[in-house]
């Protein structure tokens, strides 16, 4: 007797989230998910999958094993095997991981650090970067770069 609804060796649970549906806080799961409606605040899903479909618009901080975009991102996305920006999604924010795909027809305004084994955030790495000093332009370390003369004219 077959199930009500059968399911192929492999294939994993996915949930939905309907262009008519707005969320604003944390949103947490264990499950792959594809979001056509609103998201605003964090998305974490760091053993799933996630879509955001042509319909779907984030405004948050995203952290997933894989993330697709059709639609609108406005926020850092972190993803520990690969990010695709496919034609017709939009992101506007920082990228890290170690695979990133931008199709022809996407839009991507930000940052991408694809480093293997890259766990931090880039807000982490920006702020430990504010608390390194500055070198003074025209200097490497503690020697003063001298200008180089000019050939005497003929």
């Amino acid at each position: 007797m077959e199930s009500a609804n059968p399911r192929r060796h492999g294939e994993r649970d996915v949930m939905n989230i309907g262009k008519s549906i707005v969320i604003k806080g944390e949103l947490n799961g264990s499950e792959d998910l594809t979001v056509e409606g609103h998201v605003e605040g964090t998305v974490d899903l760091r053993e799933n999958v996630l879509t955001i479909g042509s319909n779907g618009h984030i405004k948050a901080h995203v952290l997933a094993k894989s993330v697709i975009v059709l639609g609108a991102v406005t926020g850092n996305i972190t993803a520990s095997e690969k990010i695709e920006i496919r034609d017709g999604g939009s992101v506007d924010g920082n990228l890290v991981s170690p695979r990133v795909a931008i199709t022809e027809g996407a839009c991507f305004r930000g940052r991408v650090d694809m480093q293997k084994q890259r766990a931090q955030p880039l807000q982490q790495e920006a702020a430990s970067a504010q608390q390194k000093p500055v070198q003074p332009f025209g200097s490497i370390g503690q020697q003063q770069v001298q200008p180089i003369a000019a050939a005497p004219a003929h």
